[in-house]
């Protein structure tokens, strides 16, 4: 092997290993802003209790305290760093294959993407990242779900892990609800990193600045911006799978297979059934997009 290979190589090796470094940093951010306002959307997609989200806020507050709004906040602080670096580190990679296929095509006079390259790089990071992110969120929305006091179900992440295996098996008992979360993560991550570059390089465009000196603010308003059309593409599939991932077993499971969980949403709600607790979701993803974008991007410029 050539020595400008093995240089490339390694260039290449340490460019992955700053992606999945600053993606850890954005996903640990991303936890701690966006906990609380998840366990409302859960609550709201899995129960009729609530009229609303600053109804379900409050009733939480009221009857199981505070630290009832980081419920389940372990497993996803120690896993969504993880999947988070998974995303930025698989997007990023299938950005620069993409580039270096766009730059030896003859008939390309650029190695930019077009805006469904970004798309498809997006959904690789999310199909890449749902290995971690099924079990992950199943566990979460587990111990999220679950009742109060004497009556919940669950000690903890391992003890959710144990009874949950103890019902269909490890793989079957934890990764409930993959197909439709493949569905939701390609969906998602597409729409959110297509979003993010274009706004991104379309002010970069317009000042005639390199896209390093888009100033951090901005890179926070982008993000949060790209993260509304994060959930907004791929809400009903998040519906489907909370349900599903909150289903009985046995006797008790109402939604054996995804269609009969979208045809059992739609008999029963209608169209507005797929969107239960959008509105606390996208104002969620405002600031939870906002913070990890920014992470991301001052980490990667900080180890440039």
């Amino acid at each position: 092997m050539a020595a400008a290979e093995v240089e490339d190589i390694q260039a290449d090796s340490l460019q992955t290993a700053k992606d999945l470094f600053s993606g850890a940093m954005g996903g640990i951010a991303q936890v701690l802003i966006g906990q609380p306002f998840d366990i409302v959307k859960v609550r709201l997609q899995t129960t009729n209790q609530y009229s609303g989200a600053l109804q379900a806020a409050s009733s939480i507050y009221k009857n199981e305290g505070a630290l009832a709004f980081y419920k389940g906040t372990l497993t996803p602080l120690l896993g969504i760093g993880a999947c988070v670096s998974i995303q930025f580190g698989a997007f990023h990679a299938a950005r620069r294959w993409l580039e270096a296929r766009n730059a030896a095509d003859p008939k390309l006079k650029t190695s930019g993407l077009s805006y469904s390259q970004y798309f498809a790089a997006g959904a690789f990071a999310g199909v890449s990242n749902a290995v971690l992110s099924t079990p992950i969120e199943h566990i979460r929305i587990r111990l999220q779900s679950q009742p109060h006091g004497d009556a919940r179900l669950y000690n903890g992440p391992l003890d959710c892990v144990r009874k949950l295996s103890a019902h269909q098996g490890v793989l079957q008992g934890i990764y409930r609800g993959s197909a439709v979360t493949l569905y939701r993560e390609a969906s998602a991550y597409g729409a959110w990193f297509t979003a993010f570059e274009y706004m991104m390089n379309s002010d970069a465009a317009r000042n005639k600045i390199d896209r390093k000196d888009i100033p951090a603010w901005k890179i926070a308003f982008y993000g949060g911006l790209a993260g509304e059309a994060l959930w907004l593409a791929s809400y009903p599939f998040d519906v489907i799978k909370s349900k599903m991932q909150t289903d009985g077993f046995g006797a008790q499971q109402k939604y054996p297979t995804m269609r009969s969980c979208f045809a059992a949403t739609w008999q029963a709600d209608g169209v507005r059934g797929f969107w239960k607790g959008i509105w606390p979701t996208l104002f969620r993803a405002m600031p939870v997009s906002a913070g990890t974008f920014a992470v991301v991007e001052m980490t990667m410029r900080a180890i440039s």
